[in-house]
């Protein structure tokens, strides 16, 4: 477990819920760099987000919690949650004594384990009368765009977000990551081979990585990249925290929710479909969206995208 540093006992003790993937607790760090200025921040998350917070926003302290309705697939079996753990959980953070917790999700779990951990001002966007649990509603923001939630959380407290840091690329070297955790967010690899092949053709040095890569390995390779490609899952975010431009395939989710942060972040939208967004799972045998999606168009929105 992470440790924050030592701090002045005058200032808030902060929980922040960020529960999710990879590429939701990236999107969350910009806010968690800046409270560590203004509060204890402990975050609770994933098991996994560990090497990510350590990186990146080092002056927070992480609780691991999977829970369990962030599952694939039976989440609602409620029976086979860790109640236990869930208990263990709630009476540890009571016991920090929080003054202020955080959720940039609309959802009414996150503000009921608020309530439960004992947070005295519990900050979120209300969704089906969860207002009822929460202190204060924050206004969602205009942009649905998750970054966008954590911006109008730090607008209300006061707290301005930096700038993201961008820095030049001024090489050819192209990381691909064609993984995602979620099956119906995975075009398939063979067409990544036909890009990458493609793109070698056009000059361009690819790096293709695994998808059990380990976390600071990942990290590493990232950094080394002047341009990423990759599907819409979470190195593509933390590629963004790196500075890195970033072309995502979209298939299941809407980039306006969920687009990398880089102000040079490109992707190609997945076909119509009368669910999307879709989260989990598709309703149709295969993900129609993503696979509609074919090799020479991603090619002519990457040559447009690219530097000549």
């Amino acid at each position: 477990m992470a440790k924050p540093s030592p701090d002045s006992a005058a200032r808030p003790r902060l929980l922040v819920l960020e529960l999710w993937g990879l590429g939701d607790l990236a999107l969350a760090v910009p806010f968690l760099r800046a409270t560590t200025a203004h509060a204890r921040v402990t975050v609770l998350a994933a098991p996994s987000a560990g090497p990510l917070l350590a990186r990146f926003a080092p002056g927070v302290e992480h609780v691991a919690l999977a829970a369990p309705w962030t599952a694939f697939t039976g989440k609602y079996r409620l029976h086979r949650w860790p109640w236990a753990e869930l208990r263990a959980t709630c009476r540890a953070l009571r016991e920090r004594h929080f003054d202020l917790g955080i959720s940039a999700r609309p959802d009414p779990r996150d503000h009921l384990l608020l309530r439960l951990a004992g947070v005295r001002r519990r900050l979120g966007f209300a969704r089906a009368s969860s207002g009822m649990i929460l202190t204060e509603c924050v206004p969602p923001p205009a942009r649905r765009h998750r970054a966008e939630h954590w911006r109008a959380l730090a607008a209300t407290l006061g707290w301005s977000l930096a700038a993201p840091e961008i820095r030049p690329r001024t090489g050819r070297r192209i990381v691909i990551h064609p993984g995602a955790a979620r099956a119906v967010r995975r075009w398939p690899v063979e067409r990544f081979a036909e890009v990458s092949r493609r793109l070698v053709a056009d000059g361009w040095e690819i790096e293709t990585l695994a998808n059990a890569l380990p976390a600071d390995a990942l990290f590493d390779a990232l950094a080394r990249a002047d341009f990423f490609l990759g599907n819409d899952s979470g190195p593509g975010h933390v590629a963004a925290l790196l500075g890195v431009p970033t072309f995502t395939i979209f298939g299941p989710q809407l980039p306006e929710l969920f687009a990398p942060q880089h102000p040079q972040a490109a992707w190609i939208d997945g076909a119509p479909c009368p669910h999307k967004p879709c989260f989990d799972a598709c309703r149709f045998p295969q993900p129609n969206c993503l696979l509609e999606i074919g090799v020479d168009a991603v090619m002519a929105r990457l040559r447009a995208w690219l530097p000549q």
